[in-house]
């Protein structure tokens, strides 16, 4: 006999779960082993004949040979039915659950858990996946399962596999009326007059800006329904959280019992754990205990505590606000407020006076109704809003809220002692309430999946994948700004490092690019603030070399082959806003927020951030779906013009997509081919003789590329990008071009393969691979073009060089290498050329002409005179400039093989330069 249990007082959740299994397990009884819950039994009352019911005490023992436990894995939680799981014949015990990180008890020989939310989900699926039919009533209660736990997909534990699931169950035939009759049932007489003494007796308190309500009745004995009561005492009262207890007389004995429900929307606290310790349990938001013999007065408050200990410190304006904050005087003209506007990207500006009093606010709308009737003459003054509602650094987000939504206010400008210090849009606020919701859910990091990972979990996380050195020095930095009242975050890579290498097994994580960025706006740190804090840690690791870049607001610590932190590099910066003057230029920096130095930054993966400091340490910021897309494994651009401003995030784009093996998101492609072909490169080229992105931070980005193991990968993802124009618009990674690089590649090796064996110094090439690859794409272009663009990205010396004389030098050795007879002859011609220009020369040539060059690099190169200037001043020679062209000739002689060995060599010189 298989048998399905329920846990006691079972729920629509695991009755639906139960009834699919039954579907699942041909044959399989379901058991509910004590009682149901008030709704649950009225449903069965008409539909129990439709199911595999059976009772408990219908049951021989003798004859159990599975056991299938659903929505619970605590023994405790079966009643009577738990001495079942102790049987000596029992062959296989089952678990199905939806309660990730529970202590189980039970001794399953399989578990099903997962992140959803309700267990009959996991079943749905299984029904799906083994396309196995069910009947109406079947689909009908388990639909019920899924609405009455996930609050009909409202709860924030509910996902899209709930929805799919329920989806699936509508084809099966659900009922949607009777769905609908026992989500809500309706109140009975008696709970409408407990409804009326709750709203009599009930208690509130306002903490953190949120409200906890609570309320004690005392009953004739159980009623049913109380979850329901809770529920709409909560939407009468508006709380964000509500404890609703009934206490009443138990039989004969008097002995009081006292029932707790409990419901709660605040992010951040869970009722399950709350309840756990007391034998009851549910959901984070959701759930219940009953206890016997206790004073349930002192009970209640006692949970009442240690809910309100619970709920989280909510964000304050301080965290939220934008600073420093863009302000214009009341006699700015309206296309000046725009032109503003677009420069920074704001959709309304403060305005003050001369003495900083903020007097007004101007929106994007308020300007494009000024322009739309012709007044961009006019000034803000006119089309300003002048009845303002402010608030203080210290106002919390639900405040905020709040007066968003009562005034119908799109920001909000924060004064501290009559002074504007940031401003709090409703951008900022729906981006915070996103968080929040994506906090809420508590995902972690599973398998393949990113998720959200609570603040506890993901200082665990750092601590448990980084190394421990690299740990403790995060943890000294945290320290360092904390003493100066900042805010200190881990930010872009690391961070998506971390997050990535969960996945990778269980070494500890060197990372050797660390990005800090300190947030200290709220308390006046001016734009050195990055710098202070890497001085104070250099004071503590002063193996670090410091450098200090103070046209960017950053500081870097540097180690170079240490033996703890091998060659770390750590970049602590200000949080900063930019804005680009042009295309390709340098961005302008100012001090600013966390918030807008998170906004400036190019991918969604990079965008992420986890703070380090307390109070809320371990709180990982995510604005624009970095998590999502690191699940998705694509890179996708924050924001459309970004390749526009920034040509090299083409290449940034390219070289994580690569090494991430990620794919570009579409419309970010869209967008890299759009900035392309526009022409703007072209443009910014010709009417700025700076353009930093298009020089200097362009030849960076190409040697990280041109140097890492996936170079050609990611060049051949540039070509199909025609991203290559951006070096000259005629540049284009063709056939040919391909071919030479190979050419280049083979060249390498060989080098590689001869100086492992050899000590000869001409056979190692003199500069890095990188450079001479980056010298081919080059030389590529028409002759008249190469010496510009090289200059452009400011290339060594040598190289612009190089590439300057190549096409003449090339003409040369095309020209007289045919009429070279001898290889004394092939080394006169060619030895005038270092390796890297003979290597250029090469790949270009036909292959007679490669064949020649190819063997004097290898060969002819590397042979010497069989006699030295020593041997000749041995021999009688008197020193003079004669003895250069002595070894000259015996240098030919040897080449051609007239001479082989010191005796011939000696022959050939007595017999040319007698003494």
């Amino acid at each position: 006999m298989d048998l399905i249990l329920c846990h006691t007082t079972a729920d629509f959740d695991a009755l639906g779960a139960a009834v699919g299994l039954s579907r699942l397990w041909a044959g399989a009884k379901i058991v509910l082993t004590g009682g149901s819950h008030p709704a649950v039994k009225d449903f069965l009352a008409l539909h129990r004949d439709e199911y595999a019911l059976i009772e408990r005490r219908s049951v021989n023992p003798k004859q159990i040979r599975s056991l299938i436990v659903v929505d619970t894995q605590h023994r405790d939680r079966l009643g009577a039915a738990a001495e079942w799981l102790d049987l000596p014949q029992i062959e296989q015990i089952v678990v199905y659950d939806h309660h990730l990180e529970i202590d189980r008890d039970i001794s399953a020989t399989a578990t099903h858990i997962a992140d959803v939310g309700a267990t009959t989900t996991l079943i749905v699926e299984e029904l799906q996946a083994q396309q196995v039919e069910i009947t109406p009533f079947e689909a009908t209660v388990m639909a019920l399962g899924i609405h009455v736990d996930t609050g009909s997909l409202s709860f924030d534990q509910a996902n899209h596999r709930d929805a799919l699931a329920l989806a699936w169950l509508m084809q099966q035939g659900t009922s949607l009326h009777v769905v609908r009759d026992y989500i809500d049932p309706g109140f009975s007489p008696q709970l409408q007059v407990l409804l009326t003494e709750a709203l009599d007796n009930f208690h509130c308190d306002r903490l953190r800006g949120y409200t906890v309500a609570w309320v004690l009745l005392k009953t004739p004995g159980y009623v049913s329904g109380l979850s329901s009561l809770a529920a709409r005492l909560m939407e009468l009262t508006e709380s964000d959280a509500v404890l609703l207890g009934a206490r009443y007389a138990l039989g004969d004995s008097g002995e009081e019992r006292l029932t707790v429900i409990g419901r709660s929307q605040i992010p951040g606290t869970n009722l399950n754990e709350l309840f756990q310790p007391l034998g009851g349990g549910g959901h984070s938001q959701a759930a219940s205990l009953s206890l016997r013999g206790v004073d349930g007065q002192v009970t209640l408050q006692q949970l009442v505590e240690r809910l309100k200990a619970t709920i989280p410190h909510p964000p304050t304006a301080r965290e939220l606000m934008s600073s420093p904050v863009r302000t214009i005087r009341p006699d700015t003209t309206i296309a000046e407020a725009q032109r503003i506007l677009l420069r920074y990207g704001h959709s309304g500006l403060s305005v003050v006076d001369p003495t900083g009093k903020l007097v007004g606010i101007i929106s994007r709308r308020d300007i494009d109704i000024a322009l739309h009737h012709g007044f961009s003459h006019a000034p803000a003054k006119g089309y300003m809003t002048t009845n303002i509602k402010t608030i203080t650094p210290e106002t919390t987000l639900p405040e905020i809220q709040a007066l968003m939504v009562t005034y119908d206010i799109g920001r909000l400008p924060v004064l501290q002692d009559g002074e504007l210090r940031g401003i709090v849009t409703r951008t900022d606020v729906l981006r915070e309430l996103h968080q929040e919701g994506a906090r809420s859910e508590e995902l972690g990091v599973r398998g393949n999946a990113v998720g959200i990972i609570p603040p506890a979990a993901f200082l665990r996380l750092l601590s448990d994948r980084l190394a421990a050195p690299f740990w403790e020095l995060l943890t000294q930095a945290s320290a360092q700004a904390e003493q100066r009242g900042w805010h200190l975050y881990l930010v872009g890579g690391g961070v998506r490092d971390l997050l990535l290498a969960k996945q990778n097994g269980a070494a500890p994580l060197y990372l050797q690019d660390i990005d800090l960025v300190v947030d200290g706006f709220h308390r006046t740190a001016d734009v050195g603030a990055g710098v202070e804090l890497a001085r104070a840690l250099q004071q503590l690791y002063p193996a670090a070399r410091l450098e200090i870049h103070g046209a960017f607001q950053t500081a870097a610590l540097l180690w170079h082959k240490d033996p703890i932190f091998g060659s770390l590099w750590i970049d602590i910066a200000t949080a900063r806003t930019e804005f680009y003057p042009y295309p390709a230029a340098n961005p302008e920096v100012e001090a600013s927020s966390i918030r807008q130095d998170l906004y400036r930054r190019d991918f969604t993966i990079n965008s992420l951030a986890v703070r380090l400091t307390p109070p809320r340490a371990g709180e990982m910021l995510d604005f624009f779906g970095g998590l999502l897309d690191l699940q998705a494994k694509q890179i996708r651009v924050l924001h459309a013009n970004s390749f526009i401003e920034d040509p090299t995030r083409i290449y940034r784009a390219v070289r994580f997509a690569v090494r991430l093996e990620f794919a570009i998101e579409p419309q970010t492609e869209n967008y890299i081919r759009y900035a392309i072909d526009s022409g703007v490169y072209k443009r910014t080229q010709g009417n700025n003789s700076r353009a930093p992105a298009l020089q200097t931070r362009l030849k960076n980005e190409l040697k990280y590329i041109l140097q890492a193991p996936y170079w050609q990968a990611a060049l051949s993802l540039l070509g199909d990008l025609d991203a290559l124009q951006c070096l000259h618009e005629t540049l284009k990674l063709d056939k040919t071009l391909w071919q030479q690089l190979r050419f280049l590649e083979r060249c390498l090796r060989r080098f590689n393969r001869e100086s492992q064996k050899s000590k000869v110094k001409s056979q190692n090439v003199p500069i890095p691979p990188w450079l001479l690859r980056l010298e081919v794409l080059i030389a590529y272009l028409a002759p008249e073009y190469r010496d510009r663009v090289a200059q452009n990205l400011q290339l060594p010396d040598d190289s612009i060089y190089r590439l300057r004389h190549l096409q003449q030098a090339q003409e040369r050795v095309l020209t007289a290498l045919p009429s070279c007879r001898l290889p004394s002859q092939v080394f006169d011609l060619l030895r005038q050329y270092d390796l890297p220009m003979l290597i250029l020369i090469a790949l270009r040539s036909p292959r007679p002409v490669r064949s020649l060059v190819w063997q004097y690099v290898t060969q002819w190169a590397n042979v010497q005179p069989l006699l030295s200037g020593h041997d000749l001043k041995q021999l009688g020679y008197k020193p003079g400039p004669q003895y250069r062209q002595i070894l000259d000739d015996l240098l030919a002689a040897t080449l051609d093989g007239i001479i082989r060995d010191r005796t011939e060599a000696e022959s050939y010189l007595f017999e040319h330069y007698p003494r």
